[in-house]
């Protein structure tokens, strides 16, 4: 896959561009049963979860990853006003989305 610019920013400085159309990269992981019950007690005593922060973090650059080959599926040169937004399925599941604006330069 071509890397593409992705940016949260409306403009990219220097560069015209038209507007092809909107992009999403969309994903939604689980942790195994083992994890679900450790991450219950950490629950418990409190502090970070670190097995949940890790598949967020996963989740978020598969998340732009689908998003870039979106992107590059539509023939754009880059992606502008990327934004994440993310929601909980039952209750050991994340979906996270990345969505924005694929622009070919001109």
């Amino acid at each position: 896959m071509t890397a593409i610019l992705v940016t949260t920013t409306e403009h990219i400085p220097g560069q015209e561009y038209e507007v092809i159309g909107e992009v999403f990269g969309l994903t939604t992981q689980s942790k195994n049963v083992l994890r679900n019950i450790g991450a219950s007690l950490k629950n418990v005593v409190g502090g970070e979860i670190r097995d949940y922060t890790k598949m967020l973090d996963e989740a978020r650059n598969i998340a732009v990853d689908r998003l870039r080959q979106n992107a590059v599926n539509m023939g754009a040169d880059a992606v502008v006003m990327m934004r994440f937004d993310s929601g909980s399925i039952g209750t050991d599941m994340q979906s996270v989305a990345a969505y924005g604006t694929a622009v070919k330069y001109k």
